[in-house]
């Protein structure tokens, strides 16, 4: 198997190859999805709430992402491995690549995750500077649910689209590999997708983003509490968690999923 790169990512775009990204927490899981196709394994600080049962993920610690990093990566020579850095671990942009040096060395990521827009552009390009690939996380960001009063849908509005179109921007010129955009208008979605030149990954944005994720948890539909809209629980027609992982990535592959009923 060849290895995945943002490379890889970028060339499927430019083809119109769907691109698959799932969570992972585990060397179990990760081999198992990465055994089954998915592309991308995102090791979320959403295990904050998954694994650790808090009600946020604001308590996540730099220490606990790297610890769940190395175990992915152990199980997943050939898929690209994308960590979250924490809550309050890149205040400041020489913190972000403290942080973010931490991730890659220790943990073995190939790429880190930050959430913002405009306010992170020096960061996203120190990072970048410094040859550390940078996914940047637009719309909803669950670092800031306190701020944003809930989770809750963004860019509904004319003026809040605008923002996240120009932020879109402006991470993409300050040097980041990759988009993510979650809880944000498909209409929104398709039209940052079609803007910018580097892979739009979709979680609750619609189907016409480059690439979608799903909290695995979530797909397989064992989370605790109401799934959230955007899902879809794919262990329910499959015969086993395989099976599931594999409809997950056919389903993205082929364009049934998300479908209409998954979006805002």
């Amino acid at each position: 198997m060849k290895h995945i790169t943002t490379s890889t990512l970028q060339k499927m775009k430019q083809a119109g190859e769907k691109i698959a990204c799932l969570t992972a927490y585990d060397a179990s899981f990760a081999q198992i999805l990465a055994e089954e196709g998915v592309d991308i394994l995102l090791v979320g600080d959403s295990l904050g709430m998954i694994l650790q049962g808090r009600d946020s993920t604001l308590p996540v610690t730099l220490d606990e992402m790297i610890y769940h990093t190395h175990m992915v990566r152990t199980a997943s020579q050939h898929t690209l491995v994308m960590a979250d850095l924490p809550f309050m671990t890149y205040a400041t942009p020489v913190q972000a690549l403290t942080s973010a040096g931490r991730l890659m060395k220790e943990g073995g990521a190939h790429m880190v995750k930050l959430e913002g827009g405009a306010l992170m552009v020096e960061t996203a390009g120190l990072l970048a500077e410094h040859g550390i690939p940078v996914c940047a996380h637009l719309g909803l960001l669950p670092q800031s649910v306190n701020k944003l009063g809930g989770y809750k849908v963004q860019g509904r509005d004319e003026k809040q689209a605008e923002a996240i179109l120009l932020d879109a921007r402006a991470m993409e010129d300050a040097g980041a590999d990759i988009l993510l955009l979650e809880c944000v208008p498909a209409l929104l979605a398709a039209e940052i997708t079609a803007a910018v030149d580097v892979p739009v990954i979709g979680i609750g944005a619609g189907s016409r983003c480059d690439a979608q994720v799903l909290v695995l948890y979530d797909m397989l539909g064992i989370t605790p509490g109401k799934r959230p809209r955007f899902s879809k629980d794919f262990l329910q027609e499959a015969d086993d968690i395989r099976g599931a992982v594999r409809a997950y990535v056919q389903a993205v592959k082929n364009g049934r999923f998300p479908a209409d009923e998954h979006a805002f």
